[in-house]
Parts: C-alpha cells; structure tokens; sequence
C-alpha cells in the first residue's frame, strides 16, 4: 500500500469511528459531559504512555518535549483540541446539539481552505465540485437554522486550526498526540479529583462503569493517531473533504438510533453533501489507479 492509498485508509478509520461514538457516549450519560471529557484526556495519556512504551520511542517523545518550537505548537494544539472538545460538551449542556452537529459539516470546509490558502494545495476539478456541493449543503442546512451559529463556527475554526498545526508540524503521530495529552493531564486530574471530592463523580463508584469511562482514552487515542497519521500522508484538503464521513455517519445514527426528526431542510442539504461526497469518492479512486 502506498504512502497515498494507507493515508486514506487512516482517514476514513477515523472518520468512520468518530461517526459512531455517538453512540458510545449515549451509553456513559450517567456521567456528566464534563466528567467523561476529564476522564478522555487522564486516560488518553495512559494509553499513549502504553503505546510509546510498547514501540520504544519514549526517547524520541522526549526529544521533542525539549525542542522549544515544537513543544509551543502542541501546547497550542492541545489546547485547540480542548477548546474543541469543550465547545462541543458546552453545546451538548445548554440544549444546542443541532448548532454543533452543524459544526461538523463546516470544519471541513475550513480545512479545504486552510489546505489552498495557507498550504497552496492544489483541487482537481472533481474537488472543486465536491467542494461547491458540499459548501451549497453547508449553506441551507445554516439558513435552515436561523442564525449565525457560533457553536458550529467554533468548532469548525478550532478543528481546522489543529489540523493546519499538524499537518505543518509533521511529526510522528503518537509522539505529538502524547505531548498534547501530558499539557491536558493536570488540569483535567485535579477536575476529577475534584469532583471525586465532592462525591459528584461517577467514576470510582462501581467498577464496570469505572472501567467504562477508562476506555474513552483508547477510544480518544486510536481516531485521533489514525487522523494524525492520514494528516501527514495526504493534502489537508482532502483529509478535510474526507471528513463529511462522521457527520453523515452521525446523521444516521441521530435518525436511525436516537430517533431524531428529520425535516425538508436537513434532508436537502444532506443531499448536497452525500453527492459531494460520491464526487470525492470518485476522484480519490482514480488518482489511486493513477499513482498504482
């Protein structure tokens, strides 16, 4: 497999896992947002530690902990990834789910355009029309809400921003990924230990759900390596234009599972994008055939 074909295969593994962990977190509800988001970033780390130390390159972690630069940087990302992340548990909170999940059809368009503005990427013509349908989908699904959606914007600037990070920083993926979840640790620890305190936390309570919120670690750190390893292999447009997968996986999982309801509206600009997406689907296929 080449390096193109595995980037894509890294991409869509992600994408596909983040789209379904609706319904994972659905299942942890018993706790609150903001204790399942502490317990993702404490054991994000354990896990990373596990899968450095399994592959021997604690040494190269380190070395990239003492490079001042690039140590700034992923300071920086971790703290996009939280801002993400929070934005995204705060949505949840205050009953504006649909505004976030919006969000996530527009992160790709700020990808798409840090990827051509900033890393002068290059679209084929079948991009540029995923892209155009997938921005007219974009489009009625943000006149169908009403408003200027902040939330959504939020999300999509602080994901596309670390994706823009990442893709110029090229470095390995778990090196990287375990240095943003060392600068996350403390503050989410002292949160849960604080919550533990005021016996308002669910972890430690019983050991099947205990064990239940430990696993958002390897559920966090898996997409996310993949997502780094796609970054660093494939042009930031078309890792943004992959990324249509989750919310329409998501979009699913809202109908089909959660019995969400469907309006006109949200069935059109789906619409748009699920053909952007047969558009991309295409092109990416024959580009592989061209470099095989």
């Amino acid at each position: 497999m080449n390096r193109n074909s595995s980037g894509i295969a890294y991409g869509i593994g992600a994408y596909v896992i983040w789209g379904l962990l609706p319904i994972y977190w659905r299942w942890l509800d018993r706790a609150s947002a903001f204790e399942i988001l502490a317990n993702r970033a404490i054991w994000s780390l354990v896990f990373c530690t596990i899968f450095l130390t399994y592959q021997k390159q604690l040494r190269t972690t380190f070395k990239l902990i003492k490079n001042t630069r690039t140590f700034s940087l992923l300071a920086l990302t971790s703290l996009l990834l939280s801002a993400n992340w929070g934005i995204y548990i705060w949505s949840v909170s205050v009953d504006r789910v649909v505004e976030a999940a919006l969000g996530y059809y527009i992160t790709p368009l700020v990808a798409v355009s840090f990827g051509v503005l900033v890393l002068k990427e290059k679209l084929r013509k079948m991009q540029i029309i995923s892209v155009l349908l997938a921005t007219i989908g974009v489009a009625v699904l943000t006149i169908a809400y009403g408003h200027i959606p902040l939330i959504a914007l939020g999300l999509a600037i602080s994901w596309g921003s670390y994706s823009l990070i990442k893709k110029r920083l090229n470095a390995g993926a778990l090196e990287t990924l375990s240095i943003e979840t060392l600068v996350a640790f403390l503050p989410n620890f002292i949160f849960l230990i604080y919550l533990m305190n005021k016996n308002e936390a669910e972890f430690g309570k019983d050991l099947p759900f205990s064990l239940a919120l430990a696993s958002a670690g390897i559920f966090t750190v898996v997409p996310l390596l993949m997502f780094n390893a796609a970054t660093t292999r494939l042009p930031l447009t078309i890792t943004g234009l992959l990324q249509y997968i989750t919310p329409s996986i998501m979009f699913i999982v809202g109908f089909v599972v959660f019995h969400e309801p469907l309006t006109a509206s949200k069935i059109i600009g789906f619409m748009f994008i699920w053909v952007a997406l047969g558009f991309l689907g295409t092109d990416l296929v024959k580009s592989s055939r061209s470099v095989n």
